[in-house]
């Protein structure tokens, strides 16, 4: 994770204490703002006032596992969500909702955007035993609430552009997860090709593809290649390799 990735304290507390005052009408709300680079997952960003929670969430990278991030890639609507979520790939990703109901989560609603810098940026609205009863209210606000959304998030763009300057905020959006051998070595793999034969495609060692393969599982978070496979396509993290890339 790049420790550069919208991590100014004072300019995030500003979009904090902004998202809090417009929030306030919901009555002690707890919400979560996030932007995850949609080329690099693990530039994760965070600003809620569930803290604890998602001081959790980064030290363990759970945007990888999360259904609900993984679902609003896939989306430009709003949508509520429990613990019964299950993204496009009909694999359901339970574990994160037992270790969030520990701390108060039992399901939301999420307002998303995709932002011209190839981030996913949602606004969650998250829903405990004493706020179960406001799915109604989002319901009849959802375009008020969609409206926060962008506009909290023009004013963070704009804070960090005139911060860091344009080509640095170009540069810290546009970095890909996987280097360009990881990346030729798991769409061919992903394409269903036995690693003896990548190394011979790419005319390599087969002990080089399983180096590379497995710096895609740590960079991913997950236990195997097939994981790893599967995330990263449902992610869209995989950049097909051109044709003559094969001869």
């Amino acid at each position: 994770m790049s420790d550069l990735f919208f991590n100014n304290d004072f300019i995030n507390a500003t979009i904090k204490s902004y998202l809090e005052r417009k929030l306030a009408e919901y009555k002690n709300i707890n919400f979560v703002y996030a932007i995850m680079n949609k080329r690099n997952p693990a530039n994760l960003a965070i600003i809620s006032n569930k803290k604890e929670w998602f001081d959790v969430y980064k030290a363990n990278n759970y945007q990888f596992i999360d259904p609900v991030l993984i679902a609003a890639a896939k989306r430009v609507t709003p949508f509520p969500w429990d613990e019964n979520i299950m993204i496009s790939s009909g694999l359901k990703l339970s574990r994160i909702f037992d270790m969030a109901k520990n701390y108060g989560i039992i399901n939301g609603y999420t307002f998303v955007l995709h932002d011209y810098n190839h981030n996913l940026v949602v606004l969650s609205i998250l829903i405990d035993k004493q706020s179960s009863g406001i799915i109604e209210e989002i319901e009849n606000n959802k375009h008020k609430l969609q409206m926060l959304l962008l506009n909290a998030h023009e004013k963070l763009t704009t804070f960090y552009q005139e911060l860091k300057g344009k080509a640095y905020f170009e540069k810290m959006n546009n970095q890909e997860i996987f280097s360009k051998r990881e990346n030729e070595i798991i769409y061919w793999a992903s394409v269903g090709k036995p690693y003896q034969e990548i190394a011979a495609l790419l005319g390599i060692k087969l002990t080089t593809v399983k180096y590379h393969i497995g710096n895609a599982v740590k960079k991913l978070g997950v236990t195997n290649a097939k994981h790893a496979i599967r995330l990263g396509t449902e992610l869209q993290l995989i950049r097909p390799v051109l044709p003559d890339a094969e001869t």
